[in-house]
């Protein structure tokens, strides 16, 4: 839902004044602000006896929507179905904060890591990638607010401007020039906060967009180019049936010959996916529409995101009607995984995200939210998503996104409908499509290594970014929680 969920801002200071902080929330609704629009379509009727089709589309967020899409594009006498249990773009596709990259790695750095011999691959496919979603969106006439506004990665502390030069600097030796290092005058002339000492500057690699209606906008496209979906209709279980798959639901079943899974968090179908996969809680605020006055006063001119280069950080973009949105910083993992609605509000994490905005701006003192949510992203071990098949090549899979699935979903469909093709193409071939991340271990295991590596990243902010020997041996297994 978030643009990544494990990086930690600048330490707030010993005492804020949480009153005035609390009373700033005191009007919020606890809902997405994307999903409160009266543009928001109505649910189509649920699956109610038996279908059979092609391509059976399970999830009706990104991942399954690009996929229907893209399958009808593909072959447009393809029939397919599109099976969602509750509404389209409901989960983590209508509460993230709207940051649609270019990245398909979660970010250069961690592309540079684990394949170091097919960045330069990766980094074509995923500008070729965000391309395609703008074209999309001109194409089928997806009124989303998409603008490539570029994103800034912000520094707070010095160290971590002197590490936004040597990435600089690393990926200007492997030939990518498309990021501007900026100091503090510059980067506070972009965005006025006392908090900046400086910036990275993608101005092409990033997109901001209304997240829903993004969603709806591809909901409406795969209908009018013949997709049958099906809403409040959830996917029980996953079974063969003579040459094809059959996929039971609450009230009948759909034979398909192949089947596409856009699950992502939500446990998959093919039950030996799931160690592979933890649940992160993420959390946002929306301010109420800013005056011009309360504008000019931060010099927000431009609409690119922003976001904080520690471990654990806030991500913030404006909207076109002069919000901000405010997210980050604290990722709960449930004990044991488990997905429950009384984890999507977090009041105690409403409080500290409003008391670190006020924080980075100052000058905003007074101004309410008017909009609090949570909702859970789905992480693995290497932070960008994984692939596969299952039932012989009938089934394919892609999860794992970590917070960076607006853009990368798209990318994460085409390779499944190649898997399930059977055909070696460009994306088919690469080490990180063929390649998995390791599981995560059971219980207890799973939720004392995620609570001392979130302790482990908080202190390493405190050190001025050292890691400590669990960090390093994280680091060792490629398992380093540091994009």
């Amino acid at each position: 839902m978030a643009p990544g969920a494990m990086r930690t801002t600048a330490r707030t200071p010993a005492r804020t004044d949480t009153s005035a902080h609390a009373a700033a929330l005191a009007d919020v609704q606890p809902l997405s602000y994307w999903l409160d629009d009266p543009a928001r379509p109505a649910a189509e009727p649920a699956l109610t006896g038996d279908e059979r089709c092609d391509l059976l589309v399970v999830g009706g967020g990104y991942s399954g929507l690009w996929s229907a899409l893209i399958a009808k594009e593909r072959d447009p006498g393809r029939d397919i179905v599109l099976i969602e249990g509750r509404e389209a773009g409901w989960a983590a596709s209508g509460r993230n904060g709207g940051f649609c990259a270019a990245s398909l790695t979660h970010g250069f750095s961690n592309g540079l890591a684990r394949w170091p011999g097919e960045l330069h691959t990766l980094e074509e496919l995923g500008a070729r990638n965000l391309d395609a979603i703008e074209a999309a969106v001109a194409r089928y006439s997806i009124d989303c607010d998409f603008e490539r506004a570029g994103e800034i990665d912000v520094a707070t502390e010095p160290y971590q401007l002197d590490e936004l030069a040597e990435l600089r600097d690393e990926a200007e030796r492997l030939g990518f020039t498309g990021l501007e290092l900026l100091d503090q005058d510059a980067v506070r002339a972009e965005v006025d906060s006392p908090t900046f000492v400086g910036g990275l500057l993608d101005r092409d690699g990033v997109a901001m967009l209304h997240p829903a209606r993004l969603v709806w906008g591809l909901k409406r496209a795969c209908l009018d180019l013949g997709v049958r979906i099906y809403e409040n209709t959830r996917g029980l279980e996953l079974a063969r049936s003579g040459p094809g798959m059959a996929v039971r639901t609450p009230y009948g079943r759909v034979l398909a010959r192949q089947v596409a899974l856009g699950t992502n968090v939500f446990p998959s179908l093919v039950k030996r996916v799931r160690p592979y996969t933890v649940p992160v809680y993420d959390y946002a605020l929306m301010t109420e529409q800013l005056t011009p006055e309360q504008l000019a006063s931060i010099g927000w001119q431009n609409r690119q995101g922003l976001g904080d280069t520690a471990n654990q950080f806030h991500y913030f973009r404006i909207t076109p009607d002069r919000r901000i949105l405010w997210g980050g910083y604290d990722a709960v993992y449930p004990y044991g995984g488990r997905l429950s609605a009384e984890h999507d509000h977090r009041p105690e994490t409403y409080l500290k995200l409003a008391s670190h905005f006020f924080r980075c701006f100052p000058q905003l003192e007074g101004v309410r939210f008017s909009h609090a949510w949570g909702g859970a992203i789905d992480t693995c071990t290497r932070f960008s998503a994984f692939f596969g098949t299952a039932y012989d090549g009938r089934v394919g899979y892609a999860a794992g996104y970590t917070g960076l699935g607006v853009g990368a979903t798209r990318f994460g469909a085409d390779v499944m409908l190649d898997l399930l093709s059977g055909e070696r193409t460009e994306r088919t071939a690469l080490e990180m499509v063929r390649s998995k991340p390791l599981p995560f271990p059971p219980e207890p295991a799973a939720w004392a290594g995620i609570g001392l590596t979130k302790w482990s990243l908080a202190r390493a902010d405190e050190r001025g970014g050292r890691r400590n020997l669990w960090l390093r041996t994280m680091d060792r297994f490629g398992l380093g929680f540091d994009s």
